[in-house]
């Protein structure tokens, strides 16, 4: 035992220095991780006889805010386009929140006739609709085309959301206190709208489009958010941060092969999805926000959004702008 004593002790003496740096840095990347992740929505506020509409919720932060919101008692409608994928997540959600109030909707956000459908039913078959969670999105596709010829990401991300808001409008002001919740990005600070060529016709790269849209989210949340002052329905755009979802499934796969493998450990550094949907459950139930509206939130706290986003001018244009593409002007 003395001698098995003593080769430890001859082993760290010898290895002090590489074992102390091993140490720090271990203790660098625990605090770099905890760091990443982020702020926690602290309320415990219930949502009994609430109804909250989350879309694109079978996956990533949006399935983690449905189950946030079922487990706060509300009944939770999961807006997707697979459906085999929203029933098995609506089924996993009824099943870890003990909530089975958990209902699923066909929506295609790339189509102007299924947001259309959904509204009808959402319109003729819901009582209210307390929180409206504009979740879903497309992230660095190629240069694809909506089933309205709209390009993608800009179709997705924003029209689709902008017509399904506005169907929604009387539905939320009938259930005020409401709150509506665009999930944007940090991206939309690199991010122009593009008025003259909003399709992207002559000049597409994915990151430019969906700069673009993640923006047009940002300005179509302040105009919103204006046009809706002295109703009780509130609204607010979001960062939920850079998370592991399947949101990048079209962007990591252009990377180069030695650019994938250095991502690959960053990858653990970066925020869950049940991390990543917290800034979204605090903009959607926090009490704090009641009387708040317009407003742009990172880590469960207000942010100043890049100046373009702050263009009113531009923001009221995009509306417009919008409202013509979608049939609503």
């Amino acid at each position: 035992m003395q001698h098995y004593n003593e080769a430890i002790k001859d082993f760290v003496e010898s290895h002090a220095a590489g074992l102390t740096f091993a140490f720090v840095a271990g203790a660098g990347v625990l605090a770099l991780r905890r760091w990443m992740g982020g702020r926690v929505c602290r309320s415990k506020v219930r949502l009994d006889g609430k109804t909250v509409l989350i879309t694109g919720a079978n996956t990533g932060i949006g399935k983690e805010t449905a189950l946030d919101m079922a487990q706060r008692g509300a009944r939770v409608i999961l807006a997707c386009r697979d459906m085999t994928r929203a029933c098995m997540a609506a089924d996993d959600i009824r099943q870890k929140s003990g909530n089975g109030n958990v209902v699923v909707k066909k929506l295609d956000l790339s189509s102007l006739q299924s947001v259309r459908d959904l509204a009808k039913d959402i319109q003729e078959n819901e009582e209210h609709l307390d929180i409206l969670i504009n979740n879903a999105g497309i992230m660095m596709c190629p240069k694809w085309m909506t089933k309205d010829g709209f390009e993608m990401q800009f179709g997705v991300n924003h029209l689709g959301h902008f017509l399904l808001t506005n169907c929604l409008l009387d539905l939320l002001k009938k259930s005020t206190p409401s709150r509506i919740i665009i999930v944007s990005s940090l991206a939309h600070e690199k991010g122009q709208i593009h008025f003259d060529d909003i399709n992207l016709d002559k000049d597409y790269t994915p990151d430019k489009s969906y700069r673009q849209s993640k923006l047009a989210n940002v300005l179509f949340g302040r105009e919103l958010a204006a046009r809706l002052q002295g109703t009780g329905v509130t609204v607010c755009s979001l960062h939920p941060g850079v998370i592991r979802t399947e949101l990048g499934r079209h962007f990591f796969p252009t990377l180069a092969l030695w650019k994938r493998i250095i991502a690959m450990p960053l990858m653990m550094l970066i925020k869950s999805p049940w991390e990543g949907a917290q800034t979204t459950i605090y903009c959607a139930v926090d009490e704090s926000l009641a009387n708040t509206s317009g407003l742009y939130y990172s880590d469960c706290a207000p942010r100043t959004a890049a100046p373009q986003a702050l263009d009113d001018a531009a923001a009221k244009k995009l509306w417009d702008l919008s409202a013509s593409m979608v049939g609503l002007a």
